[in-house]
């Protein structure tokens, strides 16, 4: 699913929802390892409707204090920013580079009640 509805709302920080999947690990800073998290369904909660099939989010202290299992809803506000994905090789001078969209700083994240 593209997050082209995203665009509508660039720089806006908005509430929304997910059901949290699993955990996952990245390479962070300095090769570091970063845990992440990988949520499904986002619903953005002003319109009802769906804007992603999936995030992913780094562990942060926001989530600290949630106990996050499979399959639980959870409801957060975040900003909506731009970033280019895609494949880029300088030395060959290839550029599929596209900008989509993403959720980012999550804050204010708890369990829903539904």
């Amino acid at each position: 699913m593209a997050r082209v509805g995203l665009k509508n709302d660039l720089g806006v920080r908005k509430k929304f929802r997910g059901i949290f999947v699993r955990t996952g690990r990245k390479a962070g800073f300095n090769g570091h390892s970063q845990e992440t998290l990988l949520f499904k369904k986002i619903i953005d909660l002003e319109t009802e409707t769906m804007v992603a099939d999936h995030v992913w989010f780094n562990f942060t202290k926001g989530f600290e204090g949630v106990e996050i299992n499979e399959g639980i809803i959870i409801e957060f506000e975040a900003r909506i920013k731009e970033y280019k994905k895609g494949y880029v090789n300088n030395k060959l001078k290839i550029n599929q580079q596209k900008i989509d969209y993403k959720l980012s700083h999550p804050t204010k994240i708890r369990i829903a009640t539904t």
